[in-house]
């Protein structure tokens, strides 16, 4: 199953942006074989496209305004004519298979409700992040869209968890965990524990319990389902003691002259070891539950990060997502019809 329709790539979200957004298009186009359509200011894409000789290569969809990385969910409103609102629309039109920003996560969000909306059945878009898990990653979710939830849409992020993981990773039977204080069933808040009780219950879900922090990195679940506060919060200190970890690793393999000389005896296995916990390599988070397929490519993400994140959005439009979402969705309603 394939998708001739270009990514719509907001040339204008990042830290780095133009740029390193510009040059991960023209990686994405020459090295992965992807169509690209650019979504910014004309002239200075235009420019950046020159440096890489690739003006003719990847085409340029005009945008008049951008998000700042420091705007929130107000600033789609404010600015309806933003890169992103203009990269939106291109998928709601059908001139485009998926979009892909690295700008203000909360921006991207609100602008793709607003523009793509929410698919039929679905409470609210989730994101969901690939946990660099093995023998396939495993997704947390939410990660950051929602942070106030009810249980009933901490069930319905597990499921759009298990048709992500069904799709994109080819788990037939996805296990799902609950994330909390404890893996016994009592453990937790009143919204943990009632979404326990629904999850336990919810028909097409294969629900392994509870998990903890210490397990997100374990692999013993392929979803993990929890708030958008929490699920923040839980991924963004994985990411600073994986950067910490790595940090100590460098100072200690550079003290002595036998721990360089042991460095260089491994270092094949060091550099797989960061490139498999390198957040880039996954692409960026997804944000499941639209109309429409959204990557969220990380903020400082650089060429690689950004034609990472094309690929992703690239292969989960082929693999159907939206429509793979859509039938579990519909299928969970009737099942609670029929109970």
């Amino acid at each position: 199953m394939s998708d001739s329709r270009p990514i719509a790539l907001d040339a204008m979200g990042g830290d780095h942006a133009p740029h390193e957004i510009v040059a991960g298009a023209v990686h994405a186009v020459r090295e992965r074989g992807l169509s690209i359509v650019l979504v910014g200011a004309p002239r200075v894409l235009y420019e950046a496209l020159a440096d890489h000789d690739a003006t003719k290569e990847v085409p340029i969809v005009r945008a008049e305004e951008a998000l700042e990385m420091n705007e929130g969910a107000l600033a789609s409103l404010r600015r309806p004519r933003s890169s992103i609102a203009i990269a939106c629309h291109l998928v709601r039109r059908g001139d485009a298979s998926a979009v892909v920003s690295a700008g203000s996560t909360a921006g991207i969000v609100a602008t793709g409700r607003l523009r793509l909306k929410a698919q039929q059945g679905v409470l609210r878009p989730a994101i969901a992040v690939a946990l660099p898990t093995r023998p396939t990653p495993a997704l947390l979710l939410d990660a950051g869209a929602n942070a106030e939830v009810k249980p009933e849409m901490l069930v319905q992020f597990a499921h759009l968890g298990a048709a992500y993981a069904q799709l994109a990773h080819g788990i037939e039977d996805p296990r799902v965990g609950l994330l909390t204080i404890g893996s016994e069933p009592e453990k937790g808040n009143k919204l943990v524990k009632r979404a326990h009780e629904l999850l336990q219950g919810s028909p097409g879900l294969n629900f392994a319990g509870n998990v903890e922090g210490h397990d997100l990195l374990a692999g013993t679940v392929d979803v993990i389902t929890t708030d958008g506060f929490t699920g923040n919060v839980a991924l963004k200190t994985m990411e600073g003691a994986v950067r910490y970890a790595f940090d100590e690793l460098r100072e200690t393999l550079s003290e002595s002259r036998l721990a360089r000389l042991g460095a260089a005896m491994q270092r094949s296995r060091v550099r797989e070891l960061r490139r498999r916990l390198d957040a880039e390599a996954y692409g960026g988070a997804v944000l499941l539950g639209l109309n429409g397929t959204v990557v969220i490519a990380h903020g400082s993400s650089k060429a690689q990060g950004i034609s990472a994140a094309c690929k992703l959005a690239a292969d989960l439009s082929a693999e159907g997502i939206v429509s793979g979402i859509a039938d579990r969705i519909a299928a969970t309603h009737r099942s609670h019809r029929l109970w």
